[in-house]
């Protein structure tokens, strides 16, 4: 992502903060959605999309969070604490995972990190001291969200957007760090990475951990933000692919498409739902495959596309 394409999308985030002037708590919970899905679709843009390994361990990450920060809270914690160790949790075990799923490559990791979050969902069932299994997990109000509907509303929607910022500031660092390029080598050809030195188990770790922490936080925001979660809700498969096709739609390895794509992916989720309720999952899928069928490169291939035109069109 270049500089100015950088500067432009951080100012667009920073302007959306005034979204809770629209005194609507609908446009406050699509709003809070947004940057939740656009957390997970550029946070999963480091391990799929620099590196080029298909993670399906997004669910396992949000879950994680979400458990992490929902019995910290309900200790007394507050939402920054939960926040905080559910990143820290993530970090962890992505870089102890990676280890061993990272010497994996292919379908063969896609595989392997899609039965992490099914392990973790098992794990949380069986748990019912802690987690309260098949029953739930009540999460009690944190501090600060409290006065009324769009109180309650607008600070959600402000934490899930502060995250949002804070991970494209951070893995656009990362895509123009030293360990950017040692991804983008290990993606084009990663035996020839390792002959000129790069570390192919340490950066490939990193991308993994770099994937989960901040869907980890956001898993966190998630289940204060509801008050209830559950191991079939917080370690769904969709929440795995959902952040795949959200960065496909905007343009793989593009940190600026994964947010426009998962923005356009949840447009287009809340229009199936409102309309095709009972087929809904059909027609959105229906939906994704012929958009991507007619924008293979992304969404975001359509304005480099369209800047090239125009630059032509002026040069001559």
């Amino acid at each position: 992502m270049k500089p100015i394409t950088f500067v432009i999308l951080l100012v667009l985030l920073l302007i959306a903060a005034l979204l809770p002037l629209a005194d609507s708590a609908y446009v406050l919970r699509i709003g809070t959605m947004a940057a939740m899905y656009a957390v997970m679709a550029v946070s999963w843009t480091v391990i799929g999309g620099f590196a080029g390994y298909p993670s399906f361990a997004t669910a396992a990450f949000f879950g994680l969070g979400a458990y992490t920060g929902g019995i910290l809270i309900s200790m007394g914690h507050t939402l920054w604490v939960g926040m905080a160790a559910a990143g820290l949790i993530a970090f962890v075990g992505a870089m102890a995972l990676g280890v061993v799923l990272l010497r994996l490559r292919g379908h063969y990791f896609a595989i392997a990190s899609l039965a992490v979050g099914e392990v973790l969902r098992e794990l949380a069932n069986s748990s019912t001291d802690l987690t309260g299994g098949g029953m739930g997990l009540n999460v009690p109000m944190v501090a600060g969200s409290g006065g009324g509907i769009m109180a309650f509303a607008s600070f959600f929607f402000w934490a899930m957007l502060g995250l949002l910022i804070l991970t494209v500031v951070v893995v656009y660092a990362i895509e123009r760090s030293r360990l950017g390029f040692g991804l983008n080598c290990i993606r084009q050809n990663e035996a020839a990475a390792d002959m000129i030195g790069v570390n192919g188990t340490l950066y490939k770790s990193l991308a993994f951990a770099a994937s989960g922490i901040f869907v980890a936080m956001a898993g966190a925001i998630y289940a204060a933000w509801v008050n209830y979660i559950e191991p079939p809700d917080v370690f769904d498969i969709l929440f795995s692919v959902k952040p795949i096709v959200m960065a496909l739609l905007g343009g793989l390895g593009s940190v600026a498409g994964a947010v426009l794509g998962a923005l356009v992916f949840l447009g287009i989720e809340e229009l199936v739902w409102r309309n095709f309720l009972e087929i809904h999952a059909a027609v959105l899928g229906l939906l994704v495959v012929v958009l991507l069928l007619f924008l293979p490169n992304g969404l975001m291939s359509v304005s480099r596309r369209l800047r090239r035109q125009y630059g032509v069109h002026h040069g001559g």
